[in-house]
């Protein structure tokens, strides 16, 4: 099944998402021995969460570029048909309580609780998008925040 987000910028974002999470998987957690049984259906995703361990995995591209780990509270599937934002990310109503966060280079994790504080705080910037909605947490507080930080030197 192919999903396609059309009011993103990229097409192809969710199977960047996917390949960004086996490698997540497969390279890095593997190392720390932690295994995850992801869920494949939509039915077992939307009722349960993304997997058995309530691990959420999220690429964030720009992170090194921006200088801000951006972190998702809310979205919509399509801007122009849907009124009101669903909570998605940290506020999503999902067995996950870690929070793991970053690309090809860097990667942050966070207690998913740890996370909501910092966004009930008022401390960072809320961002609002045609279909998603985030706080911006500059990369030092990230690290200060992080239980763990991964620094990927080679790919």
């Amino acid at each position: 099944m192919v999903i396609r987000y059309p009011d993103c910028k990229d097409t192809n974002s969710f199977e960047s998402g996917l390949q960004f999470q086996d490698f997540v998987l497969d390279t890095l957690l593997s190392n720390l021995g932690i295994a995850i049984s992801n869920y494949t259906s939509r039915k077992w995703q939307f009722e349960v969460g993304e997997n058995r361990q309530g691990i959420e995995i999220k690429l964030d591209r720009r992170i090194l570029e921006t200088g801000n780990v951006s972190i998702e509270v809310a979205e919509k599937s399509r801007a122009d048909a849907n009124k009101e934002y669903a909570p998605s990310g940290i506020f999503r109503d999902d067995n996950s309580w870690l929070y793991i966060q970053g690309n090809w280079h860097i990667l942050f994790i966070f207690p998913k609780n740890i996370l909501k504080h910092l966004y009930w705080s008022g401390r960072y910037k809320v961002d609002e998008y045609p279909t998603i909605k985030r706080f911006l947490m500059p990369i030092e507080d990230a690290r200060k925040y992080a239980a763990k930080v991964i620094e990927i030197k080679s790919i």
